[in-house]
This record gives structure tokens, C-alpha cells and sequence, in this order.
């Protein structure tokens, strides 16, 4: 049975559109474009997030071996960027489409202002039938304010904008339950439920030109499905893979959609850096907070105070051992946390409907 979604991001890696010598893969591009575009005049809302920026910029200019990888990185991204959006704005227009670049920082995403900002201006592009292009800006990012990859990026991007699925193009078929050069491995077609820890089947080798893994797509994808967003994970490089992965003729990984969860508490689920505080609690809070029912956390499961908080900050709850259990959106500030820490009867610190389960 074909997949019905009305609204997809399309998640393209660095390997997918980059050839063996570091240079960018046009007719791959061409190809892929010419999908999304098929899939666009069906109905269907897309939202592209590329990499492809360095392998862009590589093409465009030499540069010294001697210079600073984070310089060179800087270098090649602000080039290259331009010229990824021309090729993407070349070949949608061949199909009577527009696209726009929009370039974000995990800075965007920590602050609720900037992050809703973020969201009209994707939403007005998609009612006025532009496709965003979104791309890590590279040329301000570095070091800890990158991402992890545009993985983590598709997911937020999926996240903020309550896509129906997302779709990782990598250049394998998907996870597999062993190394996928050894014969006998198998692709994993359907990942469902809770949070499955799936690194011991996975090669823990990076992509040859992206930054992330196949460690960390499962863990993006798994967050991401837990949220209420199909993930697929399949091969950018088979031809015909997003038409087809449609109409449901390949083999992929897909990682089955939960609940769907409110916007606020899609925005709590990927604000960790964003956090400013910390509370502890006890086994019996802990427990109840991660039943799956509808429950606030009350002062009276905490033990402790990690970490000081105003109110509306965005604060880390933890366990006894000081794993994170969830996180939340503080209705006090840890001052009069303090002062409540395990009577009965005293307001919720943090509503359910502010609180996101991270297990």
C-alpha cells in the first residue's frame, strides 16, 4: 500500500550528492530534484534540508593544505553555499518551481522567539509554494554550536513543522543488523516503540564526506518517530528512490511513528543544550513521570536541586543516578523549588503538558 503524507521533509547527505573525488554529484542532483518535483506537483509539501556546501565550495577554488581545517571548512562552506543554492534554483526552475535558502545556527533552535521566527518563515514559504532549501550555516558554525550533523537538523526541521515523515537519504538501504559488507546482513525494515539501543549492529564508520554516522541517524530517527514522525532511512543513490519508496517498492529502514506529541513539547524534546537547570528526583517520581499517563512533576518526588532556574526556563530532570529521565519548562524558579522539595500538596513544578520523556 503506498505511504500517504502531505507533508515530508527530505533529508539529503553529503554522500549522496558528492562523487569519490570530493566534488558535487550534479546528475545525481538533477535526478533527485526532478523526484522532489514530481512529488511537490502531487500535492505534497516538501521541505529539503541539503548538505553539499564544502563539496560545493571545493569545486569552485584551490586552497593550501597549511590552512586551518575550521578556517578552510569556513571557506569552502561560504562558496560553496552559493553555489548549491543556484544548482538547486537551476534545476527546480526547470520544473516551474521556486526554492529559497534558509541557513540556521543551533542557536535558532535553543530560543523559543527565534525558533517560532524560524517556523513562520518556513510556513509562509510553503503556503506560497516555495521549497526551503535549510542548511547548517557553516560559516558561523563551529566546534560545540554545530550541529551533530543535518541529521539532527532534518529532525528539529521535521519536529518544528509537524511533518507527517522524514526521509534520510544516505548511501546505504538503511540500517542493517550486521555489516553491511559482509554477506548475510540484513537491511532492519520496521524499528517500532521504545528507544532501542541499536549500536551493536551498526558500523560505527563515519560517511567519507558528511559528519554523522549511522549511530547517530538511528538515535535522531528514533527521537524523531517517538515524537510522531514516520522516519525513513534509504539509499539517496538508488535511482527513482523517493518515487519509489512511496509506493512502497523498496526495501528501507522505517522507523514507525508514535503519538504524535503537541508543538511545545516538540521543541522541549530537542532543547537539552537550551537547558538551564536541573532537578533530581526520587525512583517512585521517576516511575510515575515515565507511566506514559498524563502526570505532572510534583515537588514532592524531588531530592534535590542540581541546578538554579527561573521561571519558564527549560530545566534537565534526572534520576537517582543522575541519568536524564525527561525534560521540562519550570512553572517556579528553583528558589521556591527548594523551599517545596519533598512536601505534598504544593504546586506541579513542571505541567505535563511542558514535560517530554527522554526514556
Amino acid at each position: 500500500m503506498a505511504l500517504q503524507y502531505k507533508k515530508i521533509v527530505v533529508k539529503i547527505g553529503s554522500n549522496v550528492i558528492t562523487q569519490a573525488d570530493g566534488l558535487p554529484d550534479e546528475t545525481r542532483i538533477m535526478h533527485l530534484v526532478s523526484q522532489l518535483s514530481t512529488l511537490k506537483q502531487k500535492g505534497i509539501e516538501i521541505i529539503l534540508v541539503s548538505s553539499g556546501a564544502v563539496a560545493a565550495g571545493r569545486s569552485l577554488i584551490k586552497i593550501s593544505e597549511k590552512q586551518d581545517a575550521v578556517a578552510t571548512r569556513q571557506l569552502l562552506a561560504a562558496i560553496g553555499q552559493v553555489k548549491l543554492i543556484n544548482t538547486y534554483a537551476d534545476y527546480f526552475g526547470q520544473h516551474q518551481i521556486k526554492c529559497a535558502q534558509v541557513l540556521v545556527t543551533k542557536e535558532d533552535f535553543r530560543d523559543r522567539v527565534h525558533y517560532l521566527n524560524m517556523k513562520n518563515c518556513m510556513n509562509i514559504l510553503l503556503q506560497n509554494n516555495v521549497i526551503p532549501v535549510v542548511n547548517e550555516n557553516d560559516v558561523v558554525s563551529v566546534t560545540e554550536l554545530m550541529f551533530t550533523d543535518n541529521d539532527e537538523l532534518a529532525g528539529l526541521i521535521a519536529s518544528m513543522l509537524n511533518a507527517d515523515a522524514l526521509f534520510i537519504l544516505s548511501n546505504v538501504n538503511g540500517i542493517y543488523d550486521g555489516d553491511p559488507k559482509l554477506p548475510g546482513s540484513k537491511v532492519i525494515e520496521q524499528v517500532k516503540g521504545t528507544l532501542t539501543d541499536l549500536s551493536s549492529f551498526i558500523s560505527t564508520g563515519k560517511s567519507q564526506f558528511g559528519r554523522g554516522g549511522m549511530i547517530t541517524k538511528s538515535t535522531i530517527a528514533q527521537k524523531v518517530a517517538k515524537l510522531g514522525i514516520n522516519v525513513h532511512i534509504t539509499n539517496g543513490k538508488t535511482d527513482h528512490i523517493l518515487t519509489d519508496l512511496l509506493a512502497h517498492k523498496v526495501v528501507h529502514t522505517h522507523f514507525l511513528a508514535d503519538k504524535i506529541k503537541s508543538g511545545k513539547k516538540k521543541w522541549i524534546a530537542h532543547a537539552e543544550n537550551a537547558a538551564t537547570g536541573a532537578v533530581q528526583l526520587n525512583n517512585g517520581a521517576k516511575a510515575v513521570l515515565t507511566s506514559g499517563k498524563a502526570t505532572s512533576l510534583l515537588p514532592v518526588g524531588i531530592i534535590a536541586i542540581k541546578a538554579d532556574f527561573l521561571k519558564g526556563d527549560i530545566i534537565k530532570i534526572l534520576d537517582e543516578e543522575e541519568k536524564l529521565i525527561g525534560l521540562g519548562i519550570a512553572k517556579y524558579g528553583s528558589d521556591k523549588a527548594r523551599e517545596r522539595i519533598g512536601q505534598k500538596n504544593e504546586k506541579p513544578l513542571v505541567h505535563y503538558d511542558y514535560f517530554y520523556a527522554a526514556i
